[in-house]
C-alpha cells in the first residue's frame, strides 16, 4: 500500500520535511494526534548541531550528537520516516515532490534549515563551515592533518603556515572553535608531538563586525575577547577576508591589507536558507530575505497558504521585536510545539493565538570552565556560565543514551584533559561501481603453474 493510499485511511495527513529541532519536535508533538505523520529528511539522523565543533575539534564522535529519526520516533504508530530529498512543491494539487517520489499533503510543515553563506565566493572548498556531519568531519581531518604534516616539515616557514588556523566569522560557532582549537594545542596535544611545539600554533579569529559574539551585550562580547586572547587566540574585529588562496587569507582593517599564510582555513561567517525556500517562494509568492529565509503569518504559516507552515532556520518570523526570532534551538523547537499544536486545534475547528517566542538567553563556550550567558537583564561568566552551558545542552539532546555517552565523555575529558575522536579520516570519494572494480581487479593467482609452484 503506497503512502498516498494510506493517507485516505486517516482524516489528515501531516508531512513534515527536516528532522532538526524544529521538523522533529512537531513530529513528536504529534505522535498522540489523529493523524498520519510523514516525516522526510535526506538524513536517518536528527544532528545535534550546537556539539559540531566539539566532533570537529576530536572532543566527540558523530554518534554521540547524533540520533536516528526512526528510532526517535519508533513508539509513534501514526508516524512513517521517509529519507528523501525535496525538488519541488506544488500547493494547487498539495503535492510534495521528492526526488524519486511526490507526496499528497493536507498539512505541510517546512522546517530544511540553513546552509553555508559565502556571500558570493566561491569559498566551499577552501574554508569548509560546520552544518553537517560530513563538515565537522572535514574540519577533523584537516585540523589533524596540519600537525601531522608540521611534526615533519623541515621548513620553518611552511611549519609555521601548517601550526596557523584561521578562523572566519566570530558568531558562537567561530568562538567556541577557537576556544577549542586553543585548549586542543596548548594543552591536549603538547606532550604528544616530538618535533613540533604545538603551543605554538596561532589561532587567528576574523570578524568584519566591531566585537565577536555581537548578538551579546557588548560587556560579555568584551569578556569573551578576553579569554579567548588569555587561550592565546588572536582576536580580529573590524576586519574584512577579501581573498582565499593557495592557503593564504588576505583581509582589510581600514587601508591597511594583509596576507595570513594558514594551511587550514575555516568558515563560520554567515548562512543562507536551504534552496526549497526558492520552490516556495516561486509556488507561492512567499516573500524572502536577504538570506533567503520565509517570511511567514503571525502562526507560522506562508501568506495565503495556511495549509503551510515554515519554521526553524528556514523561517524569519518578524512579528516580534525589532529583530526576527534567532535560529537557535530553544526557538525552533518552540515553533514546532506550537505548530503541532495548532493542527490539533484545527483538526476540532478551533484556533491559537499568534506564536510568541519566549527568550530563553544565550549562551557561548570560550574554553574549559569559560562560557558567557545571557538572560534578559541577568549576565555572568566563568565557570558557572560553563557550568550552565554543559547541561542545558545535555538537557536538549534527544536520546538518554546520547546525554549519558555525552557526560562520560566531557567527564574524561575534564578530569584527564584528553581528546576523545581525534582520528584523520579520508575525505569522502565516489563508491566505485562494479565495472570500475573489475577493472582494478588483478588476480593473485594467475596460472596452474603458479599454484603448483
Amino acid at each position: 500500500m503506497s503512502l498516498n493510499q494510506e493517507k485516505h485511511q486517516f482524516p489528515h495527513h501531516v508531512v513534515i520535511v527536516g528532522g532538526g529541532f524544529a521538523g522533529l519536535e512537531a513530529a513528536k508533538q504529534l505522535g498522540k494526534a489523529p493523524v498520519k505523520v510523514t516525516l522526510v529528511d535526506k538524513r536517518n539522523f536528527h544532528l545535534f548541531q550546537p556539539l559540531l565543533y566539539q566532533v570537529a575539534t576530536g572532543s566527540l564522535s558523530p554518534g554521540d550528537i547524533a540520533s536516528p529519526l526512526r528510532g526517535v520516533v519508533a513508539e509513534q504508530k501514526n508516524t512513517h520516516v521517509i529519507m528523501g530529498e525535496v525538488v519541488d512543491v506544488d500547493p494547487e494539487q498539495k503535492k510534495l515532490i521528492l526526488r524519486d517520489q511526490e507526496l499528497d499533503y493536507d498539512t505541510l510543515v517546512l522546517a530544511t534549515g540553513v546552509s553555508h553563506n559565502y556571500f558570493g565566493n566561491d569559498w566551499s572548498e577552501k574554508a569548509p563551515g560546520l552544518k553537517t556531519v560530513e563538515d565537522a568531519l572535514e574540519m577533523r581531518r584537516r585540523i589533524f592533518a596540519s600537525f601531522e604534516a608540521a611534526e615533519k616539515e623541515p621548513d620553518s616557514e611552511k611549519r609555521k603556515a601548517l601550526l596557523t588556523f584561521a578562523i572566519i566569522g566570530a558568531g558562537p560557532t567561530g568562538v567556541e572553535l577557537a576556544g577549542a582549537l586553543a585548549e586542543l594545542a596548548h594543552t591536549k596535544l603538547k606532550e604528544e608531538y616530538r618535533s613540533i611545539n604545538t603551543t605554538e600554533a596561532q589561532i587567528h579569529l576574523i570578524q568584519s563586525g566591531e566585537r565577536i559574539l555581537p548578538s551579546f551585550k557588548p560587556a560579555l562580547s568584551e569578556k569573551a575577547r578576553i579569554e579567548l586572547e588569555k587561550l592565546g587566540v588572536t582576536v580580529m574585529t573590524k576586519t574584512r577576508v577579501t581573498n582565499i588562496e593557495n592557503d593564504i587569507v588576505t583581509v582589510s582593517s581600514g587601508e591597511t591589507t594583509k596576507d595570513i599564510p594558514a594551511h587550514t582555513i575555516l568558515w563560520g561567517a554567515g548562512v543562507k536558507a536551504s534552496a526549497v525556500s526558492e520552490a516556495i517562494s516561486n509556488r507561492t509568492g512567499a516573500e524572502l530575505d536577504r538570506a533567503g529565509r520565509v517570511f511567514v503569518n503571525e502562526d507560522l504559516t506562508i501568506p495565503g497558504h495556511p495549509d503551510i507552515f515554515v519554521i526553524g532556520d528556514l523561517a524569519n518570523f518578524s512579528h516580534q521585536g525589532d529583530s526576527p526570532v534567532p535560529g537557535v534551538a530553544p526557538a525552533a523547537m518552540q515553533e514546532g510545539v506550537y505548530v503541532a499544536k495548532l493542527i490539533r486545534k484545527r483538526l476540532k475547528g478551533q484556533t491559537l493565538k499568534p506564536f510568541h517566542y519566549i527568550d530563553y538567553g544565550s549562551l557561548a563556550v570560550i574554553g574549559r570552565h569559560q562560557a558567557v550567558v545571557q538572560y534578559k537583564a541577568i549576565r555572568f561568566s566563568g565557570p558557572l556560565a560553563w557550568f550552565s552551558w554543559l547541561f542545558i545542552h545535555i538537557y536538549y539532546m534527544i536520546e538518554f543514551d546520547n546525554q549519558l555517552i555525552v557526560m562520560i565523555q566531557w567527564a574524561w575529558s575534564y578530569f584527564t584533559g584528553q581528546g576523545g575522536a581525534r582520528l584523520i579520516t579520508e575525505k569522502a570519494t565516489k563508491t566505485p561501481t562494479y565495472e570500475e572494480c573489475q577493472a582494478r581487479y588483478t588476480p593473485l593467482v594467475t596460472s596452474e603453474s603458479s599454484v603448483e609452484a
